[in-house]
């Protein structure tokens, strides 16, 4: 499953979403589940460019070599470092983070993400971002157990 704009995919996503609960366990990392998918709405915002954020150095040296591995086939890695911007300090609420993730991936459509800006990655296009996004959230999903 690499896509949002499938909708059995969507579907899939939203029923692994479901099936996290407050006392959810990372089975990798050190985010809680609440914080993880504050994260995951954080990265959607970004897709949405509601947030503009400056591209990082290391993204402008590494970034179209690291984009290329995240669009391959391969599962994206456990223990890889995490965009400052994206980092989620403070204890989140379970259920209104799951209510805005659920919200942001249903409402995931390539118009609205074409050509916007990640800060590592640079500028993506909308099938770039919709293969990364899907890849993004099994990640943190497989992260826990859903």
């Amino acid at each position: 499953m690499e896509s949002l704009i499938d909708v059995q995919n969507k579907t899939e996503i939203i029923n692994r979403i479901n099936k996290l609960t407050p006392e959810s366990k990372p089975l990798w990392g050190k985010m809680s589940v609440s914080k993880m998918m504050a994260h995951c709405v954080e990265a959607m915002r970004s897709a949405y460019g509601e947030t503009r954020l400056k591209r990082a150095f290391m993204g402008k040296i590494f970034g179209g070599m690291a984009k290329r591995s995240l669009l391959s086939d391969k599962p994206i890695k456990q223990g890889l470092p995490t965009d400052k911007n994206f980092i989620i300090k403070d204890e989140k609420n379970f259920d209104e983070e799951k209510n805005m993730l659920i919200d942001y991936v249903k409402k995931f459509d390539v118009k609205v993400v074409a050509n916007n800006s990640h800060p590592f990655f640079g500028i993506m296009s909308a099938d770039e971002w919709d293969k990364i996004t899907a890849k993004h959230l099994d990640h943190h999903l497989r992260q826990f157990g859903v």
